[in-house]
């Protein structure tokens, strides 16, 4: 199938410039959009019209929702609990904080209320990082090597987790097992994306199984369908999209975080709305992100 790009309509959805947006995700609750600067060290955030941020002293990265008031946050050597009405921090469990040279990067979590995270290079180092998931007390690593951990996401029938490298430009569909969650068997190859020379970043599926990945350096969120056939890419208005969720009313708005990290300035003049969150409206429904269990 040739690959067409489709125009998309997309919107600014803030225009707060993150050096490196990830991690964005709606809470069902609340029906709040949160986002991560990474980079930033900060958590943002839209009540009605009015922008909210909270500030860490630590690389933050991705998170789940535990209740109404309380988010499960991952940040560079932690898993911590955060109050939204309090601001109150707890740590929960330690996240390779014994290596100063990682951090934390993509999450989500899972339909057993488990929370899957992943950790990089501070500079991609090559193989750095790993694959973590939090379940009942527990932090277990289920993927060593892994050089930028990306696309933590899970098929809505709770078969499947998928989960990429960046650097090996390459997607992977891991089975689960159908009463607790955890890895069944051996990963297999989902989506290769070095032929057409596409770098996979954050993904999220919909209700129908379709996986939506954001491609980094494409300007792009790209459609596949359960057997990761290509279906349709949605244009966006800046080359490093980095992470998209689903939101708003019917869960039907597509949202998208981007980055300015790496760029030099004259790619900056070129794409003055790097780094900016996006919307755009498509016929697609996400599922309601899952609860964390602690």
């Amino acid at each position: 199938m040739t690959e067409q790009l489709t125009d998309s309509t997309a919107r600014i959805a803030d225009a707060r410039p993150c050096t490196l947006g990830e991690g964005v995700f709606w809470h069902p609750q609340r029906e709040q959009l949160f986002w991560f600067d990474i980079l930033g060290r900060r958590l943002l955030s839209q009540q009605g019209d009015q922008p909210l941020e909270w500030s860490f002293d630590a690389r933050v990265s991705a998170a789940g929702w535990v209740d109404d008031s309380v988010l499960l946050i991952a940040s560079e050597t932690a898993l911590l609990t955060f109050n939204l009405a309090t601001g109150a921090r707890e740590t929960v469990c330690a996240l390779e904080a014994d290596n100063p040279l990682t951090r934390s990067n993509d999450g989500r979590a899972d339909p057993w209320g488990g929370f899957w995270i992943g950790t990089m290079g501070l500079n991609a180092e090559a193989q750095a990082g790993a694959i973590y998931r939090y379940y009942r007390g527990e932090l277990r690593r289920l993927f060593a090597s892994i050089s930028i951990s990306n696309a933590l996401c899970f098929s809505p029938d709770r078969r499947y987790a998928y989960f990429a490298d960046t650097a090996r430009q390459q997607i992977w569909r891991q089975p689960l097992d159908e009463r607790h969650g955890w890895p069944s068997g051996e990963p297999q190859p989902f989506i290769d994306g070095r032929v057409a020379g596409l770098n996979p970043d954050g993904a999220v599926v919909d209700s129908q199984g379709r996986l939506w990945n954001a491609q980094w350096g494409a300007s792009r969120v790209a459609c596949y369908d359960s057997e990761g056939r290509f279906l349709q890419a949605v244009a966006f208005p800046a080359s490093q999209v980095s992470c998209p969720a689903f939101g708003g009313a019917g869960l039907s708005t597509l949202f998208a975080t981007s980055a300015r990290v790496g760029l030099k300035d004259d790619s900056l003049a070129a794409e003055p709305h790097a780094g900016k969150l996006f919307a755009v409206e498509v016929a697609a429904q996400g599922q309601a992100e899952h609860p964390v269990i602690l």
